[in-house]
């Protein structure tokens, strides 16, 4: 059965053991996420983003939060599968990657309703889906001056918080990067985190661009990995 509240419930596979899973040599060795796999993925990714700086800011309360995570998460999951791709390292959802080609990161009414995105305005509330909005737009504004070429967005990529530092998160990007490498396209993403941005250096990715937050003090990095 499928989590209905998050953080209440697991998905199924947690009742398992849990493996150390081998390097991804490719997106053949992930497990494709699907539609019907939202619901557990999000209560993962949720987990993992839960003291996000933006979301902190956007909900300073940790309990509603955790709630608005999980609706959240599961319209950007449904995004991912419906107008992306979305990867985990095994059914087990130990490790969740999204990844958004160029010509869908700035999506259409009606592909924001389709993958529920009204469903998660009535759960946020105005006033989260306002400053997420202000967020959203700085975001874009990147997208928009920095890349006017075709790219892969990862959006985003996360371990669940009790399994970090098993190598999930380099499996889901090496998977990806031996893809977009023979495409020869690069890859995009933004972080608010310092440790987070010295880790994706690790990967070839470079800061192309540094600003803040507007009405915070948080950080952003754009950053870009070229293909090889």
């Amino acid at each position: 059965m499928q989590p209905t509240t998050p953080f209440k419930n697991t998905p199924p596979s947690y009742n398992r053991p849990y493996e150390i899973m081998p390097m991804a040599a490719d997106l053949n060795n992930l497990f494709r996420i699907k539609k019907s796999h939202v619901k557990p993925a999000a209560v993962v990714v949720a987990r993992a983003f839960q003291d996000n700086a933006i979301f902190c800011h956007c909900k300073p309360d940790a309990e509603k939060r955790k709630k608005i995570l999980y609706h959240l998460f599961q319209f950007r999951l449904r995004c991912g599968v419906l107008y992306g791709e979305v990867y985990a390292i095994s059914p087990n959802l130990e490790g969740i990657a999204v990844w958004v080609p160029s010509e869908h990161v700035q999506m259409t009414p009606w592909q924001m309703l389709r993958a529920g995105g009204l469903g998660f305005y009535l759960k946020a509330g105005d006033t989260v889906v306002m400053k997420l909005h202000a967020v959203e737009d700085y975001i874009l504004s990147f997208h928009r001056r920095l890349l006017d070429f075709p790219y892969w967005h990862l959006s985003p990529v996360a371990v669940d918080p009790p399994l970090q530092g098993r190598g999930h998160a380099t499996a889901l990007l090496k998977a990806m990067f031996a893809r977009t490498d023979k495409e020869t396209l690069p890859c995009f993403l933004e972080t608010q985190n310092e440790r987070s941005m010295r880790f994706y250096k690790r990967f070839g990715f470079r800061v192309i661009e540094k600003g803040t937050i507007p009405g915070t003090e948080i950080p952003h990095w754009a950053m870009l990995r070229e293909h090889r």
